[in-house]
């Protein structure tokens, strides 16, 4: 058996081999665990997005461009054999969008993918927690559902671009009575809402890429809540269910 790339498949490597030649910054962009780099690469997400290569596999109607899984393998091939630019979005294209295409509701689909795919919205983790580490089952962080919100309150530490992200995804535990990998639900969490502290985490070389979130009452509409309440383990641990970019 010979195998061959289709002519569809050459051209969309043609296109996106001369559009990266023609748009990948000549100068290295400042780190994105700074203020000015990580707009620089918000800006750089944006400039994909208007040829709907920030998510090239999502539908058209979603921000993508609706290509099958080798094309996808294409355009990651040009895109780093170019030295493009890292991508400050990958929290919310490479983990939290397959989950929302998989889990997520239509309404939840329309508002929160296409501004991911603009960068409008940057999104950041909201997974480990202070004498939990990244173990997830012992999450504390409570998000007690009241008059149709959840109201959070505790603490999240070393989440990655939560100094100037807009959103944060995340499991909190919604029955305080639960143990280990029950009771936790998935909620998506506006960064800017009332009650919410971010403290940033210097690194060894002076950058802040981590940060510490506090939440004093914050509540969440129940219409953020990805999946049922309680399921936040099983969802989170799933596998992509759909090509993330």
């Amino acid at each position: 058996m010979r195998l061959e790339y289709t002519e569809r498949q050459k051209q969309f490597r043609a296109e996106v081999r001369e559009w990266l030649a023609a748009n990948v910054p000549k100068e290295p962009l400042a780190s994105f665990d700074t203020q000015e780099g990580f707009e620089q690469h918000r800006a750089w997400e944006r400039k994909l997005s208007e040829q709907g290569f920030s998510a090239v596999t999502w539908p058209k109607e979603l921000g993508g461009r609706g290509c099958d899984l080798i094309e996808w393998l294409i355009f990651e091939e040009e895109y780093w054999a170019a030295g493009a630019p890292l991508r400050v979005n990958q929290n919310g294209v490479f983990l939290l969008a397959p989950t929302l295409m998989e889990y997520g509701t239509p309404e939840q689909k329309a508002r929160f993918l296409p501004r991911m795919a603009r960068a409008d919205d940057i999104w950041a983790q909201g997974w480990s927690e202070p004498g939990a580490g990244s173990d997830m089952a012992a999450i504390r962080c409570k998000a007690i559902r009241r008059n149709g919100c959840y109201v959070i309150n505790g603490q999240k530490i070393w989440s990655t671009r939560a100094v100037w992200a807009d959103w944060l995804f995340g499991l909190f535990r919604s029955d305080p009575e639960s143990q280990r990998h029950h009771g936790l639900t998935f909620l998506l969490v506006p960064l800017d809402a009332p009650g919410i502290t971010i403290r940033p985490i210097k690194q060894l070389n002076g950058l802040t890429g981590f940060a510490e979130i506090f939440f004093d009452d914050v509540e969440v509409p129940v219409a953020n809540r990805v999946g049922d309440e309680g399921a936040g383990w099983a969802i989170a641990m799933a596998p992509p269910a759909s090509n993330a970019a």
